[in-house]
């Protein structure tokens, strides 16, 4: 999990990632790969896509989140749950990326519940002392109780948007711990999430009769995991009991541990990876294909 980095791995990143300046220029462009689109705000002219804030009533709260589209038509929505350093710009930039691709995407802050997004800047913020303290007791207010009802509203919010086309499944990506939430995601809302991804996920196998791989067959979904090799070097078992899991419940799942470390798949992570990053967005997009 994030915060178990050991010291050895903290060193070895720090060449990585994109510097402050590398990632502005990044976000001014949205130059992911995949991303074919152009961001615009709602009612903007000439733009491919359409892009704004909402917020979601949950039975906790209400929930901020970032909401873009193709500018017209309607499309599968996709619930997208960031990293341990929350919706940010990291995040608006992938989200756009998928939905240059065709998806109505919705990026929530998972920690609503204690403060408005963003509450860190960037993923290098969450490595701080300060960002550690500060994500903490957020963090205590993810129960797996409380992440399935996020996980239903979120559903609800998108099935409400006439920019969602209600006639094909809702898909969830995750990463980091946003990877286990993809699959309470499908526990919450079983007849409408039809696939669900995870990105170097931490906590999809705990050994609790609550843990995600032991609550696979509640759910409807296709699944694709794709873990960290230094996740795999820690927690061996996992891929393993991944697959007897999705065996037992009769569930599709793509499983396999990439050349590349925790944190690979998000630009503003010391551990991106942009060859490893593009092969897992290609088995993403054929994950979601299939809603």
């Amino acid at each position: 999990m994030c915060d178990e980095f050991t010291e050895a791995d903290d060193a070895t990143r720090r060449e990585g990632g994109l510097n402050r300046r590398q990632f502005a220029a990044l976000g001014a462009g949205a130059a992911l790969v995949g991303c074919a689109g152009k961001a615009g705000s709602a009612g903007e002219e000439g733009s491919d896509l359409r892009e704004r804030m909402v917020s979601i009533t949950t039975e906790d709260g209400v929930c901020d989140a970032f909401f873009v589209h193709p500018s017209t038509g309607q499309h599968p929505g996709i619930v997208m749950w960031p990293d341990i350093a929350g919706l940010r710009d990291a995040k608006k930039i992938m989200a756009r990326a998928l939905a240059a691709e065709g998806y109505a995407v919705l990026v929530v802050n998972q920690y609503y519940r204690s403060s408005p997004a963003p509450v860190l800047t960037s993923f290098s913020d969450w490595r701080t002392e300060e960002g550690k303290a500060k994500i903490a007791p957020m963090r205590e207010a993810l129960s797996p109780e409380a992440v399935t009802r996020d996980g239903a509203a979120f559903v609800a919010f998108l099935d409400a948007r006439e920019e969602v086309d209600t006639s094909r499944k809702i898909g969830s990506n995750g990463y980091c711990m946003g990877g286990p939430f993809t699959v309470r995601t499908a526990i919450a809302a079983p007849e409408r999430v039809g696939a669900a991804a995870s990105f170097h996920g931490a906590g999809l196998v705990t050994g609790e009769p609550d843990s995600p791989d032991a609550l696979l067959d509640e759910t409807k979904a296709s699944y694709l995991f794709a873990i960290a090799r230094n996740d795999d070097a820690r927690q061996p078992e996992q891929k393993t009991k991944l697959r007897e899991a999705a065996a037992s419940a009769g569930r599709e799942a793509e499983i396999e541990v990439y050349d590349a470390d925790h944190g690979w798949c998000v630009p503003d992570s010391p551990a991106w990876d942009p060859e490893e990053a593009d092969r897992a967005w290609k088995r993403m997009m054929v994950l979601f294909a299939t809603l």
